[in-house]
């Protein structure tokens, strides 16, 4: 009967490998979901209607439904549409990263709204145009609003993309669903999985904390 440290030991590779997914996966989908959130964000905070309104409604459709019904659309969706084969860690991925970014986009908007208007009343009355108001004057300041509230994004995707073990992707979940198949021990074997995830996500909200408040120190030491 397999025990505890027995299956740790033995399937411990296993878990590693999942482990190493899980990063990918969601560091993948936190960069690419920042770079498309950015344009979302700057397409919702545009002056044109057309653009912001289309934003809206592309959040509010990714918001409003649940990401294991994303995944399973663009897996059932995108190989029928597209002329090319993609394979289903292809399909994954893209699902999740638009469901990052529709958030992604909130998190980039609020942050630019946050910045006091004054700042860009003053960078246009220096002769600045809107872009490069917002590139050298917004942004930076914003950034400080960003930054952490993507660290805690980076942290829920990686609990996100264990729904991608419903479609068999390497994770950390499909290695705890490959390692019940091998031993039939289903308590033991999701109990190393939840440890994992539970270390994982402690030492990262610890690393964040400790990033706001060197972020916070740093802004009273300016002022």
């Amino acid at each position: 009967m397999e025990t505890f440290f027995n299956i740790l030991q033995r399937y411990g590779n296993v878990y590693m490998d999942g482990l190493m997914g899980t990063l990918w996966l969601a560091a993948v989908t936190v960069i690419f979901g920042t770079a498309i959130g950015t344009i979302l964000a700057m397409m919702r905070l545009s002056r044109f209607k057309a653009p912001g309104e289309f934003v809206r409604l592309y959040v509010w459709m990714l918001r409003g439904t649940p990401i294991l019904l994303q995944l399973y659309f663009f897996w059932i969706f995108l190989p029928r549409v597209l002329p090319f084969e993609m394979s289903d860690l292809a399909c994954i991925v893209i699902a999740l990263i638009v469901n990052s970014s529709s958030y992604v986009s909130e998190i980039i908007r609020a942050g630019i709204q946050a910045v006091d208007i004054g700042q860009t009343e003053a960078a246009r009355s220096l002769g600045l145009g809107s872009g490069m108001t917002m590139r050298y004057v917004v942004l930076p300041q914003a950034i400080k609003n960003i930054l952490p509230a993507l660290g805690n994004e980076f942290i829920n995707m990686i609990k996100q993309v264990s729904l991608a073990s419903v479609f068999f992707i390497n994770e950390l979940t499909t290695s705890y669903r490959t390692v019940l198949s091998a031993t039939y021990r289903p308590i033991e074997s999701i109990i190393i999985a939840g440890i994992i995830y539970l270390m994982l996500t402690t030492v990262l909200t610890w690393v964040m904390d400790r990033f706001e408040a060197r972020m916070r120190r740093s802004e009273g030491t300016v002022l």
